[in-house]
């Protein structure tokens, strides 16, 4: 049985070369009809597809226009948290026994057309945009271009760009250094690949280093090329942990200042309520007064005009009923009536003042007991804070802080920009 080494290698991700819009000099235009072109898509169009629906719901939830993601492709590009996309080549032997150009090439070819079919089926969490299987170089070899990306994430989009989350998803979790991620990936499709040899009668020869075939120096590169790939993947989760801290402190800072806003609305409604209060209490010392007015000249309607005279000589009971007694009696009902009434009248206006005063007082003690709990918060925010700059230092803090003032001042500018253009549109 033939025996041959299995090779995984970066590449640098060359789309154009790889679709041979750009010819190097290494190729032979000859045999690029023998090419195989599995994938070529926009790599726009991909992150599109993968992340619009998050970006949308990420979109939705914020309240700080500065948060807001208009591009995630620019956002990836631009902020090198995450690569865009990563590329590998795989190649069964090397120039020597698996030239292109002979029957083990033709086999070559053929084996690593049968891994490439099955490879998404393996990699879910692995979205491929470009693949070609070249046959017009020295030794057949496979461009594999991939986004790697995450879903359920808790922070920041729920479905994003991570190589090392992917991998993770995937049940390749990190150990020691020589057993990242990446390196177990790696191990894992070359056993893919050997199994596909396997089968068309090739060996998979472990060589100590697997790279016999390979010159010192393009051993050396591939390792350290994937030990970047490695440290890069845990300096972007630093990175993305760092860029959630900071979106984190600039929403304290939002919610620091809010709840120093409420305090002082609570404090000015408190106090024109104190006022309201006041002012129900001389209403009422009024009406007391009123009261003690009424009191103290009800001998007014105690005089002698409300006393029975004696009867006249010769007049009948009758007579004195109807003409002496009744009448005042009525004037007497008439004046206690409009006594009654007045008093009731107002004792009424001062219990519907206090009912109001109550359920005011009420209202404020609920509030104040809101504030209560609300700087209870705010000083557990201000202790967060004041761990995050000792972490950070004053210096970094401050920089997050005006970066965030300069994003919202940007993103302002951009909206009124727009209104404008909009407006000018509408005008025409």
């Amino acid at each position: 049985m033939l025996k041959r080494t299995i090779s995984v290698m970066l590449g640098k991700g060359s789309v154009n070369h790889n679709s041979r819009k750009f010819i190097a000099s290494n190729i032979d235009k000859d045999r690029s009809q023998y090419n195989i072109e599995y994938r070529n898509e926009s790599i726009k169009d991909v992150y599109n597809e993968l992340f619009i629906d998050a970006v949308i719901r990420y979109n939705e939830k914020q309240t700080r226009s500065d948060r807001y993601i208009f591009d995630y492709y620019e956002k990836i590009r631009s902020s090198k948290q995450e690569k865009l996309f990563h590329e590998v080549i795989l190649q069964i032997g090397n120039k020597d026994n698996m030239t292109a150009a002979g029957d083990n090439g033709k086999l070559s070819a053929k084996i690593l057309d049968e891994y490439m079919k099955d490879f998404e089926n393996r990699n879910p969490n692995i979205r491929v945009f470009s693949a070609h299987l070249h046959m017009d170089e020295a030794t057949p070899h496979l461009h594999i271009d991939f986004v790697p990306f995450t879903t359920g994430s808790k922070r920041g989009l729920d479905t994003r760009v991570s190589l090392k989350q992917a991998l993770a998803a995937q049940g390749f979790t990190g150990g020691t250094r020589s057993d990242t991620e990446w390196n177990q990936w790696v191990k894992s499709e070359k056993e893919q690949l050997a199994l596909v040899m396997e089968r068309h009668g090739i060996e998979w020869e472990q060589l100590g280093t697997h790279h016999e075939h390979l010159s010192v120096l393009d051993y050396k590169k591939e390792q350290r090329a994937g030990e970047v790939v490695e440290l890069d993947a845990v300096i972007n989760d630093k990175k993305s942990k760092v860029t959630t801290l900071d979106s984190d402190i600039a929403d304290k800072q939002v919610e620091v200042s809010s709840l120093i806003q409420k305090k002082d609305n609570a404090q000015d409604e408190l106090s024109g309520f104190l006022n309201k209060v006041a002012n129900e209490e001389k209403k009422f010392k009024s009406l007391k007064d009123r009261e003690k007015f009424i009191a103290k000249n009800a001998s007014h309607y105690d005089s002698a005009d409300y006393d029975l005279p004696e009867p006249k000589p010769l007049m009948s009971a009758k007579s004195y009923r109807d003409n002496i007694v009744f009448p005042v009696f009525k004037n007497l009902k008439d004046v206690i009536r409009r006594v009654l009434l007045q008093y009731f009248e107002k004792t009424r206006e001062l219990q519907s003042a206090l009912n109001r005063a109550n359920d005011k007082l009420q209202s404020f003690t609920k509030r104040i007991d809101v504030l209560v709990s609300d700087n209870s918060r705010l000083k557990n925010v201000e202790c967060d804070h004041k761990r995050v700059r000792s972490v950070l230092g004053d210096d970094r803090v401050n920089e997050l802080i005006d970066t965030a003032i300069s994003c919202e001042y940007s993103a302002r500018e951009l909206q009124l920009a727009a209104r404008k253009e909009r407006n000018r549109d509408y005008t025409r």
